[in-house]
């Protein structure tokens, strides 16, 4: 437990340095931010691939991390030094996306055989001559792994396609991301903080409960390009989910709270009297599934072609705002007994 303290210790210095909260450093290295809490209360061990980011985030040498070399925190890239096999440092992650379902990398390298690879002493990949790119190389490797999903769908990439187009090696995609599992996990991770940071800048401008969940639908329907590659890749999860234990938990996990989401503002809303007295979970549970089956229908919907268009969805969406939730107010226009006119 003692090193395993000092990995989380050396972790916790990261963070500082990087001058963000936890949460933000949690997606700079496409991470649960729940899971890098356990990580660093000593509930739960560490990945070797998410100390690789980590260390990549911190522009630290992993090795120093994992208290292998006695490079000091300051020092910026590096190779990483000699690894190590402890359980306690990278034994594979028994909660969330931990391919136990034996999930293999696509260009045939399977994760156990990665594992072995950094674990026998295997020196980071050099990085290129060029710059570093935006946000750090994980955070690339994630937004191109997202664009080749929405094109192509998920079992037709391979890491080979991903390391081409960030002008890398294989070798660097398996240090960041192991195996199938990993990457998935990480396109979808990344497609729900892009749409949880719009959706915080978007209801912000919101007057009440009844405008925030407009704007939360307006989020979800697929007019922009951005916005169509995190429905591919949502898509492509769906499917994963059915055959994948694994996978299957993170489905749920994330299902569980865009519901909740969902439920909050509807809650939020029967407080302020501008949403009727309705269960807010079933209300919740019913309007996620037909902006589910809505997108669905628009995305198999060629452009131009007769079908689904998201204008439709972004009709249907409210349709069930306004007759589903609104609360009913008093007419005003409707005169009273008193006020008929005698026959």
């Amino acid at each position: 437990m003692r090193q395993q303290f000092d990995v989380a210790e050396r972790v916790r210095q990261v963070i500082g340095k990087a001058g963000c909260t936890q949460r933000e450093f949690a997606r700079r290295v496409v991470m649960d931010p729940s899971k890098l809490s356990r990580s660093l209360s000593g509930s739960r061990r560490f990945t070797v691939a998410e100390l690789a980011r980590i260390a990549d985030a911190g522009n630290v040498d992993a090795g120093w991390l994992l208290g292998t070399t006695a490079t000091d925190s300051t020092t910026g890239g590096g190779s990483v030094g000699t690894t190590t096999t402890d359980a306690t440092v990278g034994g594979g992650a028994t909660d969330g996306a931990s391919g136990a379902d034996g999930a293999s990398a696509t260009d045939g390298t399977s994760r156990a055989d990665g594992g072995a690879h950094r674990a026998a002493g295997a020196p980071r990949p050099p990085a290129p001559a060029t710059a570093p790119p935006e946000g750090g190389r994980p955070l690339q490797i994630v937004r191109e792994t997202v664009r080749l999903i929405a094109e192509h769908g998920f079992h037709a990439v391979r890491v080979a396609d991903i390391a081409a187009a960030c002008d890398t090696s294989t070798a660097t995609i398996h240090y960041h991301f192991p195996g199938r599992a990993e990457l998935l996990e990480a396109a979808v991770r990344w497609c729900m903080d892009e749409d949880t940071v719009r959706r915080a800048a978007r209801i912000a401008e919101a007057d009440d409960a009844r405008e925030e969940l407009r704007q939360l639908i307006a989020l979800q329907v697929p007019y922009s390009e951005r916005q169509r590659q995190q429905w591919l890749v949502w898509l492509d999860l769906w499917a994963e989910a059915a055959r994948s234990t694994a996978i299957g938990r993170l489905h749920a996990d994330f299902y569980r709270q865009w519901r909740q989401t969902v439920a909050e503002v509807i809650r939020r809303g029967i407080e302020q009297g501008v949403f009727r007295t309705v269960d807010p979970e079933f209300s919740a549970l019913r309007l996620t599934a037909l902006i589910d089956g809505l997108a669905t229908q628009v995305l198999a919907t060629a452009p131009g072609e007769h079908g689904t268009s998201p204008e439709d969805m972004d009709i249907a969406c409210n349709a069930y705002v306004d007759t589903e939730l609104t609360a009913r107010r008093p007419r005003t226009d409707q005169a009273g007994p008193s006020d008929r006119p005698e026959p």
